[in-house]
């Protein structure tokens, strides 16, 4: 399943958020290991420059949402804490957008 977040990003925290997802970059194998125990597929992450501030979007696709979220919560992994801990300083919170467009091949 696809999911795909938005949120505003405080503009002060926009470095922040930029060094943040190069390291994720650069740890590629801490991230695997946790897409191994969140069921996840892929992960990418877009900053937008939008009328309001800057926007991160978030995309996943993971196999199963609810193991994902649940193992992701539960996660003592240095990296998923991190994770956390950085997007809790640098996201002010949703962003308000419109959905235009969305369907799914049922398999």
């Amino acid at each position: 399943m696809m999911r795909v977040g938005f949120f505003k990003v405080r503009p002060e925290q926009v470095e922040r958020l930029r060094a943040w997802m190069h390291e994720l970059t650069q740890r590629r194998d801490e991230v695997l290991e946790t897409f191994r125990a969140e069921s996840t597929q892929h992960e990418c992450a877009y900053l937008l420059q939008g009328a309001s501030g800057p926007i991160l979007v978030y995309a996943t696709q993971v196999d199963d949402p609810e193991q994902a979220r649940q193992a992701f919560a539960a996660s003592q992994l240095p990296i998923d804490l991190q994770h956390k801990q950085v997007l809790a300083e640098v996201r002010e919170g949703p962003a308000d957008v419109e959905p235009l467009f969305d369907i799914r091949a049922e398999g």
